[in-house]
């Protein structure tokens, strides 16, 4: 079969040929329909930024597909069913659970490569770049209706959005504020924030020009250039909930800017790509009863509530603007993801029959 290789850490990904997946126990074997192609992909193929990968790899993380085959001990699944891959594994202990990001980089926890986290990754290395891969059940979600259409492909990458907004505790009525909200990540935030009737979503980011795109998806979405930290808490007004979806950045005050803007008994998340370290206030911690939390990641439940969302018309996924590529150019589709940031979704079919803009 065809998939996108990564030989070594710093290579390109290279089309190839490799070896179709052999059914294993406790796998499911899948016809690969959509996977989302993230703006950073080219960032995680380089040596350093990100944490190691097992290489050689076949890169790609989450994405739908259709179930080819199933093997022993695997009940839940049949042929033919659509499912979506979590692209998270997690070891089975309970005490002191492991996981790590199949296709990817990303080691949850600490972070360190443990021997059992270099066990699995051996086991279940590959990812969804290909037009075929065997993933572990414990890793899919059964999508009732789906169909493998483009838009299903970002899934995945709203439920990582949802994740964190679940742990912010978000209600009906909230006032949100999403800092990075004209990247990808953050994008699936505003439209979550808005699903889940938030009165007020305050969209803080750089880019003017999708910021009031933004505003034109509902009058409840206010736009906040992104400027020094006092201005920045000064436009937000004070939220219940921020979401921090910020990518790498040069500096923590745009982040602390969000946290300036949390009211008393709210809750900042932290579930974006910012490098740098955090001066905490203390008294402002404790005497406003704030919470600031980290979210990495979704469970499949959450991934679930996302369709569903979407399935009844609440999230309009179809809406967003997706670019589609097949497996043919990975060079070409990689410079289309960075290049459109947050103006869209690049997502790849690999039986190259989508192969357009929507």
């Amino acid at each position: 079969m065809r998939a996108w290789m990564l030989d070594e850490p710093g290579a390109a990904l290279r089309l190839a040929d490799v070896p179709e997946p052999d059914l294993r126990p406790d796998g499911v074997l899948l016809e690969v329909l959509a996977v989302h192609v993230p703006a950073y992909t080219d960032v995680v193929t380089q040596a350093g930024p990100r944490g190691g990968v097992p290489t050689p790899l076949v890169m790609g993380v989450g994405g739908i597909g259709r179930v080819l085959a199933v093997g022993e001990d695997v009940f839940g699944f049949g042929v033919g069913d659509v499912v979506a891959h979590v692209g998270l594994l997690g070891s089975d202990d309970v005490v002191a659970p492991e996981e790590f990001l199949t296709g990817w980089t990303g080691i949850g926890g600490r972070g360190e490569r443990t021997p059992t986290i270099a066990a699995m990754q051996d086991r279940w290395r590959d990812g969804t770049f290909a037009e075929r891969t065997l993933a572990r059940a414990s890793a899919l979600i059964r999508l009732p209706g789906a169909t493998g259409a483009p838009h299903e492909a970002l899934l995945g990458w709203f439920a990582i959005a949802a994740e964190a907004l679940d742990r912010a505790d978000l209600r009906a009525g909230h006032e949100v504020a999403v800092l990075g909200a004209t990247g990808q990540l953050g994008t699936a935030g505003a439209h979550l924030a808005l699903a889940a009737g938030a009165s007020r979503v305050v969209a803080v980011g750089r880019n003017v020009d999708l910021l009031e795109r933004l505003v034109g998806v509902d009058p409840r979405v206010q736009a906040v250039p992104l400027v020094d930290r006092a201005g920045t808490t000064a436009a937000i007004g004070e939220v219940d909930v921020v979401l921090d979806a910020l990518g790498p950045v040069p500096s923590a005050e745009p982040t602390l800017a969000g946290l300036d803007a949390v009211r008393p008994g709210g809750a900042m998340v932290l579930v974006g790509g910012v490098r740098e370290d955090l001066v905490i206030p203390y008294g402002l911690l404790m005497r406003r009863r704030l919470r600031l939390i980290g979210s990495w990641m979704s469970r499949r439940e959450t991934l679930l509530r996302v369709w569903r969302q979407a399935a009844a018309g609440v999230l309009d996924l179809a809406s967003l603007p997706v670019s589609t590529v097949g497996l043919d150019d990975p060079t070409g589709a990689l410079d289309l993801a960075a290049r459109a940031g947050g103006a869209g979704f690049v997502v790849l079919v690999p039986d190259g029959t989508a192969s357009r803009a929507s």
